[in-house]
């Protein structure tokens, strides 16, 4: 596994979102009320970007067909259609200034 830096910690807040491309994984980090997440930046059900996704009740909700993932575990809590698979979330690695991940 290799550490990939993602930001700085000066650079994040509430309200902070952005898309990595790492290889072949695509992710999303973001910060609410003061946690840090780290996610698989497309929904599972049909692969809709997550970027412009709404915080509901400490729910990742997809724009596209209103799934959401909880923020913490990315576990399912609303289904629009067929079920679908959890969002992946990935484990943030803190390094002296930066906040990154092993991949």
């Amino acid at each position: 596994m290799r550490f990939y830096q993602l930001e700085k910690f000066i650079n994040l807040h509430d309200g902070y979102r952005r898309v990595f491309k790492i290889d072949e994984h695509q992710l999303l980090l973001l910060q609410h009320d003061g946690e840090r997440h780290l996610f698989e930046a497309q929904c599972p059900h049909r692969g809709h970007s997550l970027e412009t996704a709404h915080i509901e009740n400490n729910c990742l909700r997809c724009p596209l067909h209103g799934y959401q993932f909880q923020l913490n575990g990315g576990h399912v809590r609303v289904v629009s259609e067929e079920p679908c698979r959890p969002l992946r979330c990935y484990e943030l690695v803190y390094r002296d200034k930066d906040l990154g991940v092993l991949l």
